[in-house]
Formats: structure tokens, C-alpha cells, sequence
């Protein structure tokens, strides 16, 4: 079966009014599989030695994107039956050469432009990468001059940007290069994805005045090792990827923390307990870190029998946190600052200009809409605790700005988000999920 069958989420056309709660939450939550192991496990099923399984993918729009672009490069990825809650398994057989003549439509995914690119130079001829007119501003740069650098011929016609021409040689040399990665971490892992299969393996060597989001970097590194692929770490900012097969595997998907957030966030807004099942007792995921992050506004993080339970209190306290490692827990945090005792300072997150949209300036002006004070920083946001009002939350086509407002909503009457769709991109149950929590359902029962 084609990967035609599956089809992203159409987004709400009306604004979505964001359920106030009207006692302390208790609740039991289930949420879908990690994109970001998801896309990770379907490129590196697309270049094994044979056929693969993923158990309990994610399925939305970005793994849509991820299964429709390895389709246009031969692979074949096919629905058969889980016992999972949230869909299909997945069968991914990988072709013997990658056809050129296809197109990479990436959509908003930045994990498609940044993973499948790559793979791209492996096809035998050429193969045309674009994207969503709202994605074409994401940085591409960086990646486009390493994967010249390791043999790839692209033609971007001068604008370092989507879209371009991959011309294809049924191979990519690979040798050593050099990067800057301090906009995305994905440039990092999408070299080191395809590294192995090419032809003399890689060392790349990271540039720049940052690394963000190094989580992400070791889960890929992980992925790569469960696949018998070994990755050397001589120095920070280095690796070294021997050239050899990437093998075949089945695997099972964890769920997504970090789309666990708003849920056990909305603990501490409510003054409640809500417990989110299926926490594994380690993960490269940046929402690993939730616990910790959560205890500093003063919730109570307990992990047992498979579980993290999340209890608030009578009051939320301020922070001043780093969140250069898991930028992309930024937005619920910001959201759940709102409610704390005073003023709260997020940094290490000016990357995050360059996700889905700038997530620092689209903050700022949607606590502003609401009644609420908060200012850019260099590298972060400050926020200053008011009296909210309520009113329109934009979610600028970003997932994690969407559910944002769904968090500010459970303390705030007459919240609106503009774009409750939007969270088809990497949860599209969200809705449904936020309402069964409001319900106190227990999802274990």
C-alpha cells in the first residue's frame, strides 16, 4: 500500500476556544509516538540492508511528510496491524538504488528538509526539494555547504535556500566537514543519518557559537548504534562515522514527551494531578528533562510503574532557566510562567527564531494580546506575571504555539486559538486528548 493512504489533518477554520478548567485536574493522559524518533527510524529504515518494522509510530502530518517524501525516493512504506492505540505499524523496505525524477515536498517538516535531503544525493539522477511557502524561510545554508563539501552537486541558484536541485550520482563521497549547526541541531543529525552509506563515511566537525537542542544530536547517535552503526565522539562538536551497512531492524517508538508537556503542565495551572503513561526510565528525548523543569515551578514529579504523575500546589513559582537543550519545550514553559509568582527568564533559546515560526516574537505578541507583559531578550524571553484578560491566541501554523494557548486557556476565560488544526503536524488527536483530560478520564483504564 502507497504512502497515499495516509493524509495530513485538515486545520480548524474557526478559532477554538480554549476550555477554562473549572476544578483541579486529575487525570491519567496517553499521548501518540515521538516524531523526532519516528522521522529518525523511517530514514534510517529507508537505507538498511532489508526490510524493517516500526512499532507505534507517530502518525501526522510531519511523519505524513516524512513517508510521502522516502515514497518519491522508491521506498515503500506500508501500514500493517498494531496493537498500539494510536494506528498502524509500519513496514519500510528500502529500494535497491533511489530513482531520480522525483520530488521532496517537505511541507513545514523540518526533520523531512534537513533527513531526506541527504538521501537525495544517493538517487541516480536528479531530484527537486521544496517545501510549504511558510517553510521556505528555515534555514537550508548550512546544509546545503556541508553536503557539497561531502560530494553532493546542489543547485540552489545562488538563494542557499528551498527550494533546489539535488543531482544525483548513486553515491555521495563523504570525507571530512565542517559545520556551523548553532541554528539547528537537524543539520547535525541529518549528515550523520546518511553518513555510513557513504562512500568513505564522514567526519564533520561542528562550528559555531552554539550547539542547540544536543539531546536530539544523541538520540540520533543512539539510533544509529541499535542499527550497528558505531559513532565516534573524539572531542564536543565532533564525530566520526566508519563507512559500512546500516542494518535492518524493528523498533518501537516511545511516546512524545515533549507533546507530553502541556498535559503535565496543565497540573500545575489547575492545581491538579495529571499523570502521563508510558514514561520510559531513560530517553535521549529532550522532554526527558520535564521532570526536572517541572519541579522548578514547584510541581511535584513522581515516576513509577511506568508513569510520571505531575502534582501542583497552591502556587507556581518563578524561574530563570537555560533551555538551550530542549528549545522546544520553550512555549509551554513560557505559557505555564504566566501563572507564577513573579518574574520568570528563559535563555539559550535564540535558535528558536527559526522554528515554525519565530517562536520568541510570537510569544511576546500573543501574551501582549491577552492582557500579559513579556519582552524579547537577546536569546530568550522574560516574563512578567499580570492580570489576563483573555482573547485571540495566534498559533502562526506552529503546533507547539497552538497547544500553548490550549495551556493559558485552563486559567484564562474567552481564550481563542486561532489554529487548533495546526497541531495535526505532530499530534493530531490533541483536541480530543485535551478534552479527556478535562474529563478526569483515566486512559490506563
Amino acid at each position: 500500500m502507497s504512502a497515499d493512504r495516509y493524509s495530513p489533518q485538515p486545520t480548524e477554520a474557526a478559532p477554538w476556544q480554549a476550555p477554562r478548567a473549572a476544578r483541579p485536574l486529575h487525570a491519567v493522559v496517553a499521548v501518540p509516538g515521538s516524531k523526532s524518533l519516528t522521522n529518525r527510524e523511517l530514514v534510517l529504515a529507508a537505507l538498511a540492508d532489508a526490510p524493517s518494522t516500526i512499532h507505534a509510530p507517530l502518525h501526522s502530518d510531519d511523519s505524513v511528510r516524512m513517508i510521502r517524501a522516502l515514497a518519491s525516493l522508491g521506498v515503500m512504506v506500508e501500514p500493517i496491524a498494531g496493537t498500539g492505540a494510536f494506528g498502524d505499524d509500519l513496514r519500510v523496505t528500502p529500494p535497491e538504488r533511489i530513482p531520480g525524477g522525483g520530488t521532496v515536498d517537505c511541507g513545514q517538516a523540518g526533520t523531512v528538509m534537513r533527513f531526506v535531503t541527504p538521501l537525495a544525493g544517493f538517487a541516480t539522477g536528479d531530484v527537486t526539494v521544496t517545501a510549504h511557502a511558510s517553510a521556505l524561510h528555515r534555514p537550508m545554508g548550512e546544509m546545503i555547504r556541508a553536503l557539497r563539501e561531502v560530494g553532493v552537486d546542489i543547485d540552489d541558484s545562488g538563494t542557499w535556500a528551498l527550494p533546489f536541485l539535488v543531482r544525483g550520482r548513486g553515491h555521495v563521497r563523504g570525507g571530512e566537514v565542517t559545520i556551523d549547526a548553532s541554528a539547528s541541531s537537524q543539520f547535525v543529525s541529518g549528515l550523520l543519518l546518511s553518513a555510513a552509506r557513504f562512500d568513505v563515511g564522514m567526519q564533520l566537525i561542528h562550528q559555531g557559537s552554539r550547539l542547540p537542542s544536543v539531546p536530539h544530536i544523541d538520540m540520533t547517535v543512539e539510533a544509529l548504534s541499535h542499527r550497528g552503526v558505531h559513532v565516534e565522539r573524539p572531542a564536543p562538536g565532533q564525530w566520526i562515522v566508519p563507512p559500512g551497512p546500516i542494518r535492518a531492524k524493528d523498533v518501537a517508538i516511545e511516546p512524545d514527551l515533549s507533546n507530553a508537556a502541556p498535559f503535565l503542565a496543565a497540573a500545575l495551572v489547575t492545581g491538579g494531578q495529571v499523570a502521563v503513561l508510558g514514561w520510559p526510565a531513560h530517553s535521549t528525548q529532550p522532554g526527558a528533562q520535564l521532570p526536572e523543569l517541572l519541579s522548578a515551578f514547584g510541581a511535584r514529579c513522581v515516576r513509577r510503574h511506568g508513569m510520571l504523575t505531575v502534582t501542583g500546589g497552591n502556587r507556581i513559582s518563578a524561574v530563570d532557566l537555560d533551555l538551550s537543550a530542549v528549545g522546544e519545550l520553550t512555549p509551554t514553559l513560557v505559557g505555564l510562567a504566566l501563572f507564577a509568582d513573579g518574574p520568570s527568564t528563559f535563555t539559550g533559546i535564540g535558535h528558536i527564531r527559526g522554528h515554525e515560526t519565530d517562536r520568541i516574537a510570537a510569544l511576546v505578541g500573543d501574551i501582549r494580546a491577552i492582557g500579559g507583559e513579556a519582552e524579547e531578550l537577546p536569546d530568550g524571553i522574560r516574563v512578567i506575571p499580570r492580570a489576563l484578560t483573555g482573547g485571540l491566541w495566534r498559533a502562526h501554523h506552529d503546533h507547539r504555539m497552538a497547544t500553548t494557548g490550549a495551556l493559558v486557556g485552563l486559567g484564562v476565560p474567552d481564550v481563542h486559538v486561532d489554529d487548533i488544526g495546526t497541531t495535526a503536524k505532530t499530534m493530531p488527536e490533541f483536541p480530543e486528548l485535551w478534552r479527556r483530560m478535562l474529563d478526569g478520564e483515566d486512559a490506563s483504564a
